[in-house]
């Protein structure tokens, strides 16, 4: 017997005597469940971020080189003296911290920290800090230098509780560098004095020349008495 495919179905000749054509339908495309609609539909938005993530990766932060002309210290805590106070405390002065860029920031006053214009003069010495050593490197380093001066951009300035070390303290504390979240304006203050290097022969002559002159006056007098 001939059997004809067409379409759909399966159907008989005609011809054939007491049959009637027989035909099978196809079966109706099953609709896709909610659960995998969803799926897909998850799928399909994360394609697009990924790759677009994938084709723009993120730059890398440039680390500044150093430019004693134009006041630029990347990565360092800078210090400069504090008029009066220095000349008889030499290891007091004024402190600022300065971006991968080498702009310094620093707490100059009651609800201000300036940028790239350091109070009380330019820096005498520097610290150099590596900006791989605070959690998330350089960029992680830049963010909590501006979030810390964003935070003190809405303080008094104390001279004895909260001040410029302060601020730089807490730029490290944010960052985490070197591990460490106890950082704070004593600390500052004596690793200063340990790691910081003059910028010339003159910023060490600014920074000790009216301490000297005050304690060789103090020194004569009480030979002379």
């Amino acid at each position: 017997m001939h059997v004809s495919v067409s379409g759909g179905g399966v159907s008989r000749p005609s011809g054939s005597t007491g049959n009637k054509p027989l035909s099978i339908q196809q079966p109706p495309a099953t609709a896709a469940s909610p659960a995998r609609l969803i799926s897909v539909a998850l799928r399909c938005q994360c394609v697009g971020p990924m790759s677009e993530s994938a084709s723009s990766p993120e730059s890398p932060v440039i680390i500044g080189k150093m430019d004693h002309r134009h006041h630029r210290y990347p990565c360092c805590i800078v210090w400069t003296p504090l008029p009066l106070l220095t000349w008889f405390l030499p290891f007091i002065g004024h402190m600022g911290i300065a971006y991968t860029s080498g702009v310094i920031r620093d707490f100059a006053g009651p609800y201000f920290v300036s940028e790239d214009n350091m109070a009380f003069g330019w820096p005498t010495k520097y610290w150099m800090l590596d900006p791989y050593r605070a959690h998330g490197g350089p960029a992680a380093f830049d963010n909590s230098i501006q979030l810390a001066s964003q935070e003190y951009q809405g303080r008094m300035h104390n001279l004895f509780c909260d001040n410029c070390h302060s601020h730089v303290a807490m730029a490290l504390n944010l960052m985490h560098y070197d591990g460490s979240s106890h950082w704070n304006m004593v600390k500052l203050c004596f690793l200063m004095l340990i790691h910081g290097k003059y910028v010339s022969f003159m910023g060490f002559i600014k920074t000790w020349l009216p301490f000297l002159f005050i304690a060789g006056g103090i020194v004569a007098l009480v030979l002379l008495v």
